[in-house]
């Protein structure tokens, strides 16, 4: 139970899984501790150098269960340096104290505690610690973060800044949010600048970000960002070589003064120029596929310079970053794909004399999750206007697939059966058993036509899906709950039931997929309510703004399915 491969048993069911990941990842000792001092997760080295398994860490507070005086003896918490700084929420580190081992004795150690945020919650701290054998004996004090740009970082938290950034980076697949991260992570801990140059999908370079630190103030300069020129070939100059993954170096103003051999040369000496940078440090961002650019970190006359020591920390840093970058940017592509894809497959609303109609469709958050939800709307042979909206069970590709196949067999038989609803919905159940991969299905398939006086009339069925919402222009709202039969793929061959009701001056029709009102820990009558509740306060919206309100109230807060919407409304008479 010591190994990575069982890190289901060294953390806490709350603790994301890249911080446990992160923990394994440190060549030392490591902890987790809460908002409360208690253990949420521990790494295998910890286990051997306490001799405990994690089940017998996870849950006590780490003060009370570890920490002991020189000769074992317990040691009041006013007294302990590390309880002190978990409580102030700082960086701190001792090269000497004492720990107890699950056999009685006392181990030496040397520690480092930080803040540690778990997936954007700051209500973590990691404790990092390596077994000591120092001789003497010396009262353990806190020390306040080093400055990390005027001295090296030691081995304790050079690991846990390693640990962070992995933990920071791979717990966000937006582009964006990872670049400001990495900016908080290094400045202005290891330097006064940052720079990342990124190779984009056409093999052009962009200088993505450039960012000074003025002790905590990040300040970015947007003068110096914007596209650069190719990368040169034979350039042995070194943010060139870095683009091209050649290798890391140091450079400083001096390397780029002579006769430039590249567009990039004359950037790099208007960057030095411009900052007043005295020292950086380049390595390249890659992926396990491909170059995706370069970091640079940048110090000041006022900061010590790089030197050779200080690349294989910077080269980490930037790996990880690359692993983070190749990530956001499949997800991203594979987003937009999907919604492309999902946009195409859902028709343009015709426009119907005397009716306003709009629809929505929101993806789900997921990029893999291509959605079965479609709405259609299209006017049949005999001057009515057909409304449909429905699911396919399932989020992937198939289900996509699916969708598109029951949409375009119910306007055909829409199209071509004069028929009540209900009995296009049955020919369509028969048809989707034998040709099509559709399993089941839910739909609503409704008409809606004018009648005498004016007014206008819906008539519909209803296929096991969420039950249409008709509100008045006062905001009176209800269900129509008439004309709901089973949903389809069911094979039960039982006759499906049809309803009218009739659409008053003014009101508003909503149509809509169980992404609107379903989530986790929430009934579904409890988001029907509130489905009704805020389309009733928002009917003397129009129609575009009463949609768009409606969604951006109503779909639940980390909802992972997809939502499509149809509103429909019968103008005042």
């Amino acid at each position: 139970m010591t190994g990575p491969e069982h890190t289901e048993s060294v953390h806490g069911p709350s603790v994301p899984t890249a911080s446990v990941a992160s923990l394994e990842a440190i060549g030392a000792g490591a902890y987790l501790v809460d908002e409360q001092g208690c253990i949420i997760a521990v790494n295998a080295h910890a286990e051997r150098l306490l001799g405990r398994p994690a089940a017998d860490l996870i849950g006590h507070d780490a003060h009370d269960l570890l920490h002991r005086g020189p000769q074992g003896q317990p040691l009041p918490r006013t007294q302990c340096a590390m309880r002190q700084a978990f409580h102030a929420g700082r960086t701190a580190q001792a090269d000497e104290d004492y720990f107890a081992g699950a056999d009685g004795t006392v181990l030496r150690i040397s520690w480092l505690i930080t803040p540690y945020d778990l997936e954007g919650r700051h209500d973590g701290t990691l404790v990092v610690f390596h077994a000591s054998d120092h001789p003497q004996v010396a009262e353990p004090q806190p020390q306040p973060e080093p400055e990390p740009t005027t001295r090296p970082l030691s081995e304790l938290a050079r690991l846990a800044l390693l640990a962070e950034t992995t933990t920071q980076l791979t717990s966000t697949l937006d582009v964006d949010e990872a670049l400001r991260r990495l900016v908080t992570l290094v400045l202005p801990r290891l330097a006064d600048w940052v720079v990342v140059d990124l190779i984009t999908e056409r093999d052009e370079v962009w200088r993505t970000l450039v960012v000074h630190a003025d002790g905590e103030t990040l300040t970015p300069h947007e003068d110096l960002q914007g596209p650069m020129p190719p990368i040169p070939e034979e350039s042995q100059m070194p943010l060139s070589r870095a683009l091209r993954g050649v290798a890391s170096n140091l450079a400083g103003p001096q390397t780029y003064q002579g006769a430039p051999d590249s567009g990039i040369a004359v950037e790099q000496r208007r960057l030095f120029d411009v900052t007043g940078m005295r020292s950086a440090a380049i390595a390249p961002i890659r992926s396990t596929r491909a170059v995706l650019g370069a970091l640079t970190l940048g110090r000041d006359e006022k900061s010590a310079p790089f030197t050779p020591v200080d690349l294989p920390l910077i080269e980490d840093i930037a790996r990880r970053a690359g692993l983070a970058l190749d990530n956001a940017r499949l997800y991203q592509r594979q987003r937009k794909v999907a919604e492309t894809m999902q946009n195409h497959l859902l028709p343009q609303m015709p426009g119907v004399s005397g009716l306003q109609m709009t629809v929505r469709y929101l993806p789900a958050p997921d990029a893999s999750q291509v959605g079965g939800d479609w709405y259609d709307a299209f006017p049949l042979s005999d001057a009515s206007t057909a409304l449909a909206i429905g699911d396919v069970v399932g989020h992937d590709l198939e289900a996509a697939a699916g969708m598109a196949q029951v949409r375009n067999m119910l306007r055909a038989y829409a199209w071509s059966q004069h028929e009540p609803p209900s009995r296009v919905v049955e020919r369509l159940d028969e048809a989707i058993q034998h040709i099509t991969d559709v399993t089941m299905a839910t739909t609503i398939f409704a008409r809606v036509e004018p009648v005498d006086g004016g007014d206008w009339q819906l008539s519909w069925t209803n296929a096991g899906h969420p039950p249409p919402l008709l509100i008045s222009r006062d905001g009176l709202a209800r269900y129509l709950t008439d004309g709901h039969g089973i949903l389809l793929g069911t094979q039960t061959g039982t006759r499906r039931p049809d309803a009218t009701a009739q659409l008053p001056p003014g009101s508003t029709l909503v149509l809509y997929t169980d992404g609107l009102v379903e989530a986790p820990r929430r009934t579904l009558d409890e988001g029907l309510d509130r489905l009704r509740q805020h389309a009733a306060a928002l009917a003397h919206r129009p129609l575009a703004s009463f949609t768009d309100q409606l969604l951006r109230r109503v779909r639940p807060v980390g909802n992972d399915d997809d939502v499509a919407v149809l509103a429909l409304r019968v103008p005042d008479s």
